[in-house]
């Protein structure tokens, strides 16, 4: 499998060349954007997706909960952006495959829903800090972007 590839966005040269050489260092790929455009561009030529349910997250957390939160216009202008990405949408029959990934490996069904969209998607790797790093559900595979130092993508 080919090594994970993180994106990291800075508008400080200095910045983003420590970053690089620190992830590189521990066997990740980098790509590096000084700005939103810039940063959009480099994920356009990458298999990028995403669900309903990522941005919805997104959303609410950017907006609510974080310390200095995004003015709404704002997030939405994020989403606008992201819209140019595959997006799964949510709908009866997503539900039930939901369910169905939820119950059978014992998650919540917010967890479930998550790892059917990827699923669904193709996506060999879901990026996330609420589920085991390195758990496998079926064709997935978890990576958590914030695991212990040593952590190494598959």
């Amino acid at each position: 499998m080919e090594k994970s590839t993180v994106l990291i966005v800075d508008d400080e040269k200095v910045n983003l060349d420590l970053i690089s050489i620190l992830l590189s260092n521990r066997g990740f790929g980098t790509l590096v954007a000084s700005n939103a455009r810039e940063a959009l561009a480099l994920i356009e030529k990458e298999n990028f997706g995403l669900s309903a349910q990522v941005l919805q997250e997104f959303y609410v957390t950017v907006v609510r909960k974080v310390r200095v939160p995004l003015a709404p216009v704002k997030a939405l202008e994020w989403i606008e952006h992201l819209e140019a990405f595959p997006c799964l949408p949510v709908d009866s029959g997503f539900v039930k495959i939901a369910a169905e990934t939820s119950e059978r490996s014992h998650l919540s069904y917010w967890d479930g829903a998550i790892i059917a969209a990827a699923q669904l998607m193709g996506a060999e790797v879901l990026y996330t800090e609420d589920l085991n790093d390195g758990q496998q559900y079926g064709s997935v595979c978890i990576r958590n972007p914030f695991a212990q130092p040593d952590w190494r993508p598959l």
